[in-house]
């Protein structure tokens, strides 16, 4: 079993003790999470830490969205529930790089592949160079739109 699954498993047996329901319904969910990509697939597998890190990305990841749309449609009970999860999925994920640090990583990558002029054509070709170093640090999206940036579209 992985480290970081370890962690939760523990974790979740400590809320329990403490009755902190959020908590104990937050890592129940996740480590849901984590067992249904174990058994996806064709065979099943025990996921790596790298794999347990990605888990959590995304369902830390639907949290934030879930929390605005909550907050778009005028309910803020539900959007202070969401952004509570949130929070506690983002204190098992790494720093997030900041948007100074983004741009400093993808301006790197636009030299070290010789992209600086050739416009979006070269998107791909930095994305796979950024991607990998960024991976659970940093939103796609935020990677995408500043690779986008550098490039001149």
């Amino acid at each position: 079993m992985s480290a970081l699954k370890d962690q939760l498993h523990s974790d979740l047996t400590t809320s329990m003790k403490a009755r902190d329901a959020l908590r104990t319904s937050t890592l129940r969910m996740v480590l849901t999470a984590i067992t249904n990509a174990e058994v996806s697939g064709k065979e099943v597998r025990e996921l790596s830490d790298d794999d347990v890190l990605t888990v959590l990305g995304a369902e830390a990841k639907k949290r934030r969205e879930a929390a605005q749309a909550f907050a778009d449609g005028n309910r803020p009970e539900l959007a202070e529930k969401e952004t509570a999860e949130a929070a506690i999925l983002a204190e098992y994920l790494p720093a997030q790089l900041t948007a100074d640090e983004i741009a400093a990583v993808v301006s790197a990558a636009v030299e070290s592949a010789g992209a600086a002029g050739e416009g979006m054509k070269a998107m791909g070709k930095v994305m796979g160079i950024v991607s990998p170093q960024v991976k659970g640090k940093a939103d796609g999206g935020a990677v995408a739109a500043e690779v986008k940036r550098q490039l001149g579209a």
